[in-house]
């Protein structure tokens, strides 16, 4: 059947790319096997949607490396209203709310937020490994336990923030699927973190994966920002992400396909 497949021209590249491109035709269509894995990679995007968090598992995963951990959910008390009403993703439930305001931890320096996002196979798969990454250069800073959020927006962590009185508020959550990603994370650093802060506030790094930008690079430009965010008291449009240039005194090998953007993420869906 492969005569029938007129190849393209660009083909070559394609070992460069996971972008769909020089799939060459049969008559006038696309050959069967790249339809195929365009209608596969279409499934799995939107399974990345509607996969409920297994929180039990995530809080387990955390307990076995030492991580102390708390249990929170949005006021989106169900998936269907998650995605019809962003809004209720971005605040906490009552009782989730009654729960924080009671803790009488001292104000930590960083909370980390996992949230499930639009995908909660990011969250699950990529959370941890980078936690672990970044731990270690976390050494001399007072963290609070990890949250587990349902249900979550990105500006869910600004109100688990506040309430615990953080000084910087990072938020790892599921990124809305692409057709060759539906499990990719998306790191949000907030400083000062409150009820009404805007995208302009915040830092992003994108697509963490290990097919993307993987753990340790991740880890690496994670722990720049939260120290220089510190340093200087804010997050946002006046904190630039120069950790790149640190790469030749400490080498991270160079994940294939990754980018990080130390500015507000366009992807506003799963804000």
């Amino acid at each position: 059947m492969s005569d029938f497949v007129e190849k393209n021209s660009w083909n070559a590249l394609r070992q460069f790319t996971n972008a769909r491109i020089a799939l060459g035709r049969a008559g006038n269509s696309v050959p069967t096997e790249p339809l195929l894995a365009f209608n596969l990679s279409h499934a799995q995007a939107r399974d990345a949607v509607h996969h409920p968090l297994d929180n039990e598992a995530l809080h387990q995963q955390l307990h076995v490396l030492n991580f102390k951990t708390l249990d929170v959910h949005s006021a989106a008390p169900d998936r269907e209203h998650y995605l019809r009403r962003p809004d209720l993703g971005r605040r906490l439930s009552e009782e989730s709310r009654v729960a924080l305001a009671q803790l009488a931890d001292e104000a930590p320096d960083v909370v980390f937020v996992i949230g499930d996002g639009l995908s909660a196979f990011a969250a699950s798969k990529q959370a941890v490994p980078l936690l672990q990454a970044v731990a270690p250069q976390l050494a001399d800073w007072k963290t609070a336990p990890v949250v587990v959020a349902r249900q979550a927006r990105v500006a869910l962590g600004d109100e688990i923030g506040e309430l615990l009185h953080a000084k910087i508020v990072v938020m790892l959550i599921g990124e809305r699927p692409g057709l060759s990603s539906p499990d990719s994370l998306g790191i949000y650093l907030t400083y000062a973190p409150k009820v009404g802060c805007s995208d302009a506030q915040r830092n992003c790094i994108s697509n963490v994966r290990p097919e993307g930008l993987d753990y340790p690079l991740a880890a690496h430009k994670l722990h720049y920002l939260l120290t220089h965010a510190r340093r200087l008291g804010l997050t946002g449009v006046g904190l630039k992400d120069d950790s790149d240039a640190l790469l030749a005194a400490a080498p991270i090998a160079p994940a294939i396909g990754g980018e990080a953007n130390a500015k507000p993420d366009s992807n506003s869906d799963v804000k």
